[in-house]
């Protein structure tokens, strides 16, 4: 019989894990920009800039996820 019960709620590496993602995606945005410098095509440095616009949104996101994490890590201190 399998067990359906849901795991517990494991919050203790979010804040660890959320910033490797902030950091990863600030790599990306970076790389992103460098290869501007290497096209012509309109519609391609569109696209990049779109995606970029795209990160920095998730980028606030989750430095916002961050606080709360942070801020529920405190209450259970």
């Amino acid at each position: 019989m399998a067990n359906n019960q849901p795991k517990p709620d494991d919050r203790s590496d979010n804040v660890e894990k959320l910033q490797n993602m902030i950091h990863n995606t600030i790599e990306n945005m970076e790389k992103a920009e460098e290869s501007l410098a290497f096209t012509t095509d309109e519609t391609q440095i569109q696209q990049i800039k779109e995606k970029n616009e795209r990160r920095r949104e998730s980028l606030e996101a989750m430095r916002n996820e961050v606080k709360d994490e942070a801020a529920y890590h405190e209450r259970q201190s």
